[in-house]
């Protein structure tokens, strides 16, 4: 029964707090530019990042934004991608700007990524079919050295061939710089115990502050 009272008075704070959150009326107009809410092309995912912050701000952990449409280029890749790229670079700059200038970039970690990546030859009309093999993904924030590059593909772009870097060793390296030892952080299932990172996973120790 006790269990059952808290959850309804979470959801009764969640309720409360989410008129607040919702309101950019008390955020400034320099503030709103700064996401791109004042253009057309990047005004729904400014918003959805000035929300990210907001969330941040009231003590959310985690906090999922996710872009507009298909960056899934089978067809006209540069036409799909300079409009994606339009829509998110205004965005996510206010948004590690906004993090900084809050003092709320040493306790945030900012992780920008998708599936895959695109092949280097062309497919149909202009477009690229799914890379699995090279692919990139950026971290920022809490932890993370500034301006690092780690890893890198063959000279066509086609395969990673230079400090490989698996989802394991990804996901480990994420886990570290939330406070949490990969190797420890375990669930018990089917008579053994599991990690998040299977049996495998090394943390990125050069990307590393």
């Amino acid at each position: 029964m006790l269990a059952r009272i808290q959850s309804f008075e979470l959801a009764y704070r969640m309720q409360m707090e989410a008129i607040d959150l919702t309101d950019f009326s008390s955020e400034s107009k320099e503030t709103l530019e700064l996401y791109g809410l004042d253009q057309d092309v990047s005004k729904n995912i400014g918003t959805k990042c000035l929300m990210a912050r907001r969330l941040v701000e009231r003590g959310v952990r985690f906090v999922q934004v996710y872009s507009d449409g298909e960056w899934d280029a089978h067809a006209d890749l540069k036409g799909n991608h300079s409009h994606h790229c339009a829509s998110t670079d205004v965005p996510i700059h206010g948004l590690l700007t906004d993090l900084k200038r809050r003092g709320l970039w040493d306790s945030t970690l900012v992780i920008w990524g998708g599936e895959f990546g695109r092949m280097p030859v062309s497919q149909g009309n202009g477009g690229r079919d799914h890379n699995p093999n090279g692919f990139m993904a950026w971290m920022a924030g809490a932890g993370v050295k500034g301006g690092t590059s780690y890893g890198e593909t063959d000279e066509l772009g086609y395969k990673a061939v230079r400090d490989r870097v698996s989802v394991h060793d990804l996901h480990a390296t994420m886990l570290h710089l939330l406070g949490m030892d990969h190797e420890k952080l375990t669930y018990f299932h089917n008579g053994r115990r599991y990690r998040l990172t299977d049996v495998a996973g090394e943390i990125i120790e050069q990307i590393l502050v």
